[in-house]
C-alpha cells in the first residue's frame, strides 16, 4: 500500500517542486505566471467544471450536500469573525482564511489524481462554489469599504468563466442532456474533446501553486494560529457533514473521499483578486502556502484511506 500511496503523491510533490524551481530559476516570470493562470482559469477550469456538472447524476443527495456544505462554510466564516482577535492586527482577513475552499485550482486536481476522474468532486463543490461567489465575496468586499449589492454579486458570477462553465453544466446536466450525450454515438467525440482540454489542468495548477508557495518567517506565529484554526474547523465540518449525509443517504466511499479532500483544502486563492490586501498580502500568501503544504500531507492520509 505504501508504494501505491507514493505513486499518487509523488507526482504532486514533483510538480510543486518544479513550480518552485521555475520561480527560483526564472524559467518564466510573473507575466508567464499570469499567462498560465489565464489558461487555467479561463480555459481549463471552466471546461473541467462544465464536464463535472454536465455528466453528474442529479439527485436529492446533491441538494443535501449543497445545503450542508454552504451552511458549514457560512458557520466557519462566522467563527472566523468571532475568533479574529487571536491573530491581532491580521484579523481583517482572518475570517476569510477559515471559510470556503480552493476547489477549482486544487480540489479537482487532487481528486483527479486520486480517483482517475474529476466529475465525482462536483457534488461537494457545488455548495462551496456558490458560497464563494455569494456570501464570501459579499463580505470580502466590505474590507475595502464597499457595500455588497445583489447586482454586484450577480456580476461577479456571470462574468466569471468558471461560474459560467458550472452553470451551463448544471443546466444541461439537470435537463438530462449530459446522460443523453454520453449514451449516444457522439459520446466518444464529446469526451475526447473535453479530455484534450482538461488533461493538462492538474499539472498546470500544481505548477502555479508551487511557483507561488511563499513562507515568510516573520509572520509564522499568526499564520500558525490561522492554519491551526482552519484545520480544527474543517475537521469539525468533515465529521458533521459526513455524519449528517450518510445518516440520511447510503454510504458512498467516493463521496466520502471527495468530502475529505474538500475540507483538507486551503482557503480560496481568489482573496487577493477581489480585495485590496495591502500590507496583509504576505500574511495571506504565507497562510495559503502553509495550508497548501498541510493539504498535501493530508492528501497522503486520504490516499492511504482510499486504498484500505
Amino acid at each position: 500500500m505504501a508504494l501505491q500511496v507514493l505513486q499518487m503523491v509523488l507526482p504532486i510533490v514533483v510538480l510543486l517542486l518544479l513550480g518552485a524551481l521555475c520561480r527560483k530559476k526564472q524559467i518564466f516570470d510573473m507575466k508567464g505566471l499570469a499567462g498560465l493562470k489565464s489558461v487555467v482559469g479561463d480555459v481549463c477550469l471552466p471546461v473541467v467544471l462544465f464536464n463535472a456538472f454536465f455528466t453528474a447524476h442529479y439527485s436529492p443527495t446533491v441538494v443535501l450536500l449543497f445545503v450542508l456544505v454552504y451552511a458549514g462554510f457560512a458557520a466557519a466564516l462566522a467563527a472566523g469573525f468571532a475568533l479574529r482577535r487571536l491573530v491581532g492586527v491580521h484579523g481583517k482577513f482572518f475570517p476569510f482564511l477559515l471559510a470556503s475552499a480552493e476547489g477549482g485550482m486544487l480540489g479537482y486536481a487532487l481528486y483527479g489524481v486520486l480517483m482517475g476522474e474529476q466529475s465525482g468532486f462536483a457534488a461537494v463543490d457545488l455548495g462551496q462554489t456558490v458560497f464563494a461567489y455569494t456570501a464570501f465575496l459579499g463580505l470580502l468586499s466590505l474590507t475595502d469599504g464597499q457595500k455588497p449589492t445583489a447586482k454586484g454579486l450577480l456580476k461577479n458570477m456571470v462574468t466569471n468563466k468558471c461560474c459560467i462553465g458550472m452553470a451551463l453544466g448544471i443546466l444541461l446536466g439537470a435537463l438530462g442532456v449530459g446522460q443523453w450525450v454520453l449514451s449516444s454515438a457522439a459520446s466518444g467525440v464529446v469526451t475526447g474533446i473535453i479530455s484534450a482540454v482538461t488533461a493538462p489542468t492538474s499539472a498546470l495548477v500544481l505548477l502555479v501553486v508551487g511557483y507561488e508557495l511563499e513562507l515568510d518567517k516573520s509572520i509564522l506565529k499568526p499564520v500558525a494560529v490561522t492554519v491551526a484554526c482552519r484545520l480544527a474547523l474543517m475537521a469539525v465540518l468533515l465529521i458533521a457533514v459526513s455524519f449528517l449525509t450518510f445518516h440520511i443517504v447510503p454510504y458512498d466511499r467516493g463521496l466520502h473521499i471527495a468530502l475529505m479532500i474538500l475540507y483538507a483544502l486551503p482557503a480560496p486563492f481568489i482573496i487577493p483578486l477581489f480585495a485590496d490586501v495591502g500590507d496583509e498580502g504576505k500574511y495571506i500568501s504565507t497562510s495559503l502556502s502553509v495550508h497548501t503544504l498541510c493539504t498535501i500531507l493530508l492528501f497522503v492520509a486520504i490516499a492511504a484511506f482510499s486504498l484500505t
